[in-house]
């Protein structure tokens, strides 16, 4: 062993021993992936947050950052840091409204001859009960104002808490029919050209309907439509659950929800509806 050999050695332990590289990084640490996935949502879920709102929400839940931080994250993310960015989305503004909405639309169906046939129905936002209006293979403009006053005679709902009521822009809607529902207190907002998210809870209500029934049966008239249909929103609105409500019925939703039983000791009964296509469970008293 040479005195360079051993020399070098030593060089090399001193450079080991003071060598910080993989424990510090230069400049200031990256912000966690929590903490920016956190500002975006907020900043979605608030449009009319800025990023000093945002900031202040993060020191209020106790997490110390800069505001030119969240300025960066928003920026980068291609979202304005101040508060001028778009308003409600439908999503937004259909939930904050939701008590006082109601919304319509047709459903079409195509019986066993090939006939077509339309159905007119209503959603309730707030407590999501859907309602039959009418059946029938013409609807025109008449029609459809006919069986809106119609409705409005026999319902029960207390029309004096609905403010707006959506529908699209088809021809089968006409002044007469937003007379009818504007002389009831309700204003008439039509959805924008192609916009089905605007009319959302209705356009689900609708793929409801077909999947759990129209999809599944054969259509022979109007008549058996127009029955197959009210049972269907019978059931519709005392016993299918919906993720809307907390997983409720409709019903549940307006008396509160059920009490928490075990069910290893209680006996649940079946109850066969449209002839089987559809069950509906109960506990058995």
């Amino acid at each position: 062993m040479t005195p360079a050999t051993l020399l070098a050695w030593h060089r090399k332990l001193v450079a080991m021993k003071w060598d910080y590289s993989k424990h510090r990084r230069p400049g200031r640490p990256p912000i966690a992936a929590a903490v920016k996935a956190l500002i975006l949502r907020m900043a979605a879920e608030n449009p009319r947050w800025g990023h000093r709102r945002i900031h202040g929400e993060l020191t209020r839940l106790g997490h110390k950052i800069a505001a030119s931080t969240v300025w960066n994250i928003l920026n980068r993310a291609g979202i304005d840091p101040a508060p001028r960015r778009s308003g409600p989305t439908w999503k937004q503004f259909l939930a904050a409204q939701a008590e006082h909405i109601v919304a319509v639309d047709f459903l079409h169906v195509d019986t066993v001859n090939l006939k077509r046939l339309y159905a007119l129905i209503m959603l309730e936002h707030g407590s999501r009960r859907a309602h039959l209006l009418g059946v029938t293979a013409n609807p025109t403009d008449s029609w459809t104002a006919q069986a809106a006053r119609n409705f409005l005679i026999d319902t029960a709902i207390d029309m004096t808490k609905l403010k707006f009521l959506i529908r699209d822009r088809g021809g089968q809607f006409a002044d007469a029919f937003d007379a009818v529902f504007a002389d009831a207190g309700l204003r008439v907002i039509k959805s924008p050209p192609q916009a089905p998210k605007a009319n959302a809870h209705c356009e689900r209500t609708i793929g409801t309907l077909r999947r759990d029934l129209l999809d599944s049966m054969l259509i022979l008239n109007e008549h058996h439509l127009r029955r197959t249909l009210t049972r269907y929103l019978e059931h519709y609105n005392t016993a299918r659950p919906h993720r809307g409500i907390g997983q409720l019925s409709p019903s549940q939703a307006e008396t509160g929800p059920p009490t928490p039983i075990d069910l290893a000791g209680h006996r649940v009964h079946r109850r066969s509806i449209l002839g089987g296509l559809i069950n509906e469970y109960q506990i058995a008293s």
